[in-house]
């Protein structure tokens, strides 16, 4: 995984791929955030001055300020997103996984509408030469070649499209700065008094609010993929982004000035800036950008589902590392939802202006999630208290009015995201209390009580062997005890004779790339256990953690797995090992409230797409026995039973 102190070097490699992979989303803003903007609205000065005032202070207070300089400093050993923020303020109160859980929800909803509202945007530049050209067919095709590639990883993307950002963000700047030049007056826009005044005096002042959010709505990626470039790359690229950002946004409010009192009548501003000569290169330059906007969301999405899986908020998914590179990774069932939702957007919304209408909700929502948890972090840092209230109330009150201007998109479009969003937290929330209701009724018994009844059954000759190395997954956290479901397989349900017998424990941690373990002989080479800490962003393949683990023990002479059958020990032969996994099923007698058992039977659906257990963990399937073992939950004893003689 390589260590998360080199990942934060700032290197002209890492500055590459900070561009590549990071800023293709926030980069992309300029094609689509005036023109949303001005909307119907005749174009007048107030108008253009007051929406590029709030653009300019948007991207200072809310993506400088709260994500570069605040945010960015909660990293958990080199690594971000709201989940690795969650794991680093979870003991504090536990109601703070809820807005974890709605954050991560928003935010994998905003991957789904993010390569539709892009790549869109910038095909639909193609209708200004070829008028009457259909564009759904094209952007389809451009989002399946896109999903297409994110089995190569995220750094392959990252070094074949840096080049093509740098070049991107270089073209708007130029693009945007020719004009300035021409009327430098256009730089007054920087006072926030136009900003103040249009928000103050318009009595669309929210809907204006909802369609300037859109420039920033990249500024969460920032956050997400800080152990893919780390944080000096990030800060230092930012600097060169926000500049280009800033005055392409100018050059279109100096073109739109040009038009005062009219009406853009579905005109984009951003391709009308271009010469004459230049538009063909620019739209071409744009669609590939465009392509690349997509990538920060999608990289992040599959960065927070490996996390979800780990802190136990998401279902068992196969999850694929497609590089040797710190963060890099790759899970195909959320590739083709991502996927699936983006190409169902295009084909209901069909023009980029609809999706806008849609755009932006969800991840107002995960700003407002990922500042609750900010302000919870800096109370861990002993920031001084009144520094925490200043930032929760600016950032409170900054993100509502956000959230207050999008919320009136919702019957626009906004809908769809909406429904998008409540889907993904609802598996989140099931996943989460189907386990806690689990666990709640899972039965731990005193694991000393045993040890006679399993030494006995070691030598019982009278029993067949049923492995040399027996093995069973534990999810107890003490050694003191055990799962009566596990004593119950070992020693009623078919009595299991083996030479050892062996516990296994994973506890995650809230660091992220954690690999410790600790071994505890609980009967003398009869009966041990081994506990593995492993972080959060470390991919649980217990089979290969045992083995090594049994090889050092081995080695140091405290355990022998010499085959005890009398033909194979002459001729020192290790003997077989056998894992057994135990799934809890639940028993149909139980006293559940009606809502604990509507989650059960969401839980159950879940499991049933989920990857199984003994996958999950990396375990060689030649050598799993897996047993249902049903989960009694509360029998009724309040009853009489009469007996007839």
């Amino acid at each position: 995984m390589g260590n998360h102190k080199d990942v934060n070097k700032l290197t002209a490699a890492g500055l590459l791929i900070s561009l590549g992979i990071i800023y293709g989303d926030i980069g992309t803003s300029p094609l689509y955030v005036f023109k949303a903007i001005i909307g119907d609205r005749p174009i007048t000065s107030d108008l253009i001055l007051g929406g590029l005032s709030c653009i300019i202070w948007t991207l200072t207070l809310q993506t400088t300020i709260k994500y570069v300089v605040i945010t960015l400093q909660a990293d958990n050993k080199g690594e971000g997103g709201i989940f690795s923020l969650y794991s680093l303020v979870k003991r504090k109160a536990k109601w703070l996984i809820i807005p974890a859980m709605i954050g991560g929800a928003a935010l994998l909803a905003d991957g789904i509408m993010t390569p539709a509202v892009t790549v869109s945007s910038a095909i639909e530049g193609l209708g200004i030469i070829y008028h009457d050209l259909p564009t759904v067919p094209i952007v389809i095709l451009i989002i399946t070649f896109l999903f297409g590639i994110q089995q190569f990883g995220t750094s392959f993307i990252g070094k074949a499209f840096g080049p093509i950002m740098w070049l991107w963000f270089t073209m708007i700047a130029v693009l945007g700065g020719v004009y300035v030049a021409q009327f430098p007056e256009i730089l007054k826009a920087v006072n926030p008094y136009y900003a103040y005044h249009i928000l103050t005096t318009n009595p669309e002042a929210f809907l204006i609010i909802g369609a300037v959010f859109l420039c920033t709505t990249g500024a969460e990626a920032l956050y997400s993929d800080l152990g893919h470039c780390g944080r000096s790359n990030i800060r230092v690229s930012w600097v060169y982004v926000k500049i280009c950002l800033i005055l392409n946004y100018m050059g279109q409010g100096v073109w739109l000035l040009q038009l005062h009192g009219k009406h853009l009548g579905g005109i984009n501003p951003f391709f009308h800036i271009m010469p004459q000569w230049f538009l063909i290169y620019g739209i071409l330059i744009a669609t590939v950008a465009a392509a690349v906007a997509s990538q920060a969301l999608i990289s992040g999405s599959f960065t927070l589902i490996s996390e979800a899986v780990r802190l136990n908020l998401w279902p068992k998914v196969k999850i694929n590392y497609p590089s040797n590179s710190k963060g890099q990774l790759y899970v195909p069932s959320m590739n083709w939802v991502l996927f699936i939702g983006c190409i169902l957007v295009v084909l209901i919304f069909q023009k980029s202006e609809n999706m806008e209408a849609a755009y932006g909700l969800s991840i107002t929502v995960a700003m407002l999630m990922t500042t609750i948890l900010v302000s919870i972090f800096l109370m861990r840092k002993k920031v001084p208290k009144y520094l925490i209230v200043i930032f929760l109330t600016v950032y409170g009150i900054i993100e509502l009015t956000f959230l207050a201007g999008n919320a009136a998109k919702i019957l626009h479009g906004g809908w769809f995201t909406l429904i998008l969003g409540v889907s993904l937290f609802s598996i989140m929330w099931a996943w989460s209390n189907g386990r806690r209701i689990r666990n709640r009724y899972m039965r731990f018994v005193d694991i000393e009580k045993f040890y006679p009844i399993i030494s006995k059954i070691s030598e019982d000759e009278s029993i067949p062997k049923y492995a040399s190395q027996l093995v069973y997954l534990t999810s107890a956290n003490f050694n003191s005890e055990i799962e009566s479901s596990i004593m119950y397989s070992m020693i009623q349900k078919h009595p299991k004779r083996a030479d050892v017998y062996w516990l296994l424990h994973v506890d995650v941690t809230d660091e992220p790339f954690t690999m410790e373990y600790k071994v505890e002989q609980l009967i003398d080479k009869k009966l041990v256990r081994i506990d593995f800490r492993l972080g959060f962003r470390v991919e649980q393949r217990v089979n290969v953690l045992f083995r090594k683990v049994v090889e050092e023990l081995v080695k140091n002479g405290e355990i022998d797995i010499t085959s005890k059958y009398t033909s194979l020990k002459e001729h020192k032969i290790a003997g077989d090992f056998r894992f057994v996994v135990i799934e809890k099923v639940l028993s149909t007698s139980n006293s559940l409230r009606f809502i604990e058992r509507v989650t059960m039977v969401y839980y159950a659906v879940l499991k049933t797409f989920s990857v199984p257990e003994e996958k999950g963990f990396g375990l060689d399937l030649s050598f799993v026995a897996v047993e249902k073992v049903p989960l009694i939950v509360d029998l009724p004893t309040d009853f009489y039973l009469k007996r007839l003689k």
